[in-house]
């Protein structure tokens, strides 16, 4: 049952009706209301208060009407604090389950708007360009085949494991850079500490770490068309390694690879750092930091858990 409130006008009549000594119940005709809201009104005023006073001691008790602001016991509030300097969303905390969380996930996300939680731990929005952007940074056109052909050779990739996206990510000014290396299914973040953009460097940490890694592990890396990845030839045929390049001006076609360029940014290798003289401590730190996070759309497993499901114990020695 609904009940709608008096409003100022009409509990300025009631009071006009009071000083007038008119009834309760022909003021209530006169205002289609209740009989007993307008005695309530009169009962008040008849006590030796104002109607200001009415209008006050509604307005308070009003605040107390609707659904109770939620407090997370002081255990659930820790757990989430360590799971937030982890780099987990809201969405990973419930989805992940570890212990019973108290609200649901739309809720977890107002506690920060409400500022129990810092919401400046919460992940960075994308910048939108404008629509009809092309890429013009340092692209040298396409450089090998085309990521087309990928869907040709490997007509179930979306599903198999060892397809790897690469790209390069700079530091300040341009200073120095890292690469970056996922595998699709899985969305292990590789970093390699390659220090310089340029393709001599690529080519040789690249190599350096492919040599590393069981024969055929990875079946494809699709590269966009950076002038860095002019040596890709040499990687291909030393390492039997099918190659393929995204459209020019398309990051879209390798989204998993640029979306966690920028979750690294944010996990440590920011845009005001300098890449040339990088610790390869803190390189690898970064990249296991993003590997333990788990992640949604792989049902809330970590990217390394689904990576070593899909690891023979064959190749399991190389690791």
């Amino acid at each position: 049952m609904t009940y709608k409130h008096l409003t100022t006008r009409e509990l300025t009549f009631i009071y006009n009706f009071w000083k007038q000594d008119i009834k309760a119940y022909h003021a209530a005709k006169a205002l289609k209301r209740s009989s007993e809201t307008v005695y309530r009104v009169y009962r008040f005023l008849d006590a030796g208060n104002s109607i200001s006073q009415f209008q006050e001691n509604y307005r308070v008790n009003k605040t107390h009407c609707g659904r109770k602001a939620i407090e997370l016991p002081e255990d659930e509030t820790k757990y989430i604090k360590q799971k937030l300097a982890l780099g987990w969303t809201p969405d990973t905390i419930i989805g992940r389950a570890e212990i019973q969380i108290s609200c649901s996930m739309r809720t977890l996300y107002r506690l920060f708007q409400r500022g129990v939680f810092n919401v400046k731990l919460l992940p960075m929005k994308g910048k939108r360009h404008p629509n009809g952007y092309v890429e013009r940074r340092g692209k040298a056109g396409r450089l090998g085949r085309s990521i087309y052909q990928r869907y040709q050779d490997y007509p179930h990739f979306q599903h198999e494991f060892g397809h790897l996206e690469a790209d390069t990510v700079q530091g300040k000014a341009h200073q120095g850079a890292v690469m970056t290396l996922v595998e699709r299914l899985s969305k292990v973040e590789i970093i390699l500490n390659i220090q310089q953009k340029s393709a001599e460097c690529v080519n040789k940490h690249l190599n350096q770490w492919l040599s590393q890694q069981p024969k055929h592990l990875f079946k494809s890396i699709t590269f966009d068309n950076g002038k860095e990845f002019t040596g890709w030839k040499e990687i291909a045929n030393k390492h039997d390694i099918s190659t393929y390049f995204a459209e020019v001006g398309a990051p879209n076609q390798r989204g998993l690879n640029e979306n966690n360029n920028g979750l690294i940014r944010r996990d440590g290798l920011n845009k005001s750092m300098d890449f040339r003289n990088l610790p390869n401590a803190l390189v690898q730190q970064v990249s296991i930091r993003r590997n333990h996070i788990p992640r949604k759309s792989l049902n809330y497993k970590t990217p390394i858990e689904v990576f070593m499901e899909n690891i023979t114990d064959k190749q399991l020695c190389y690791f």
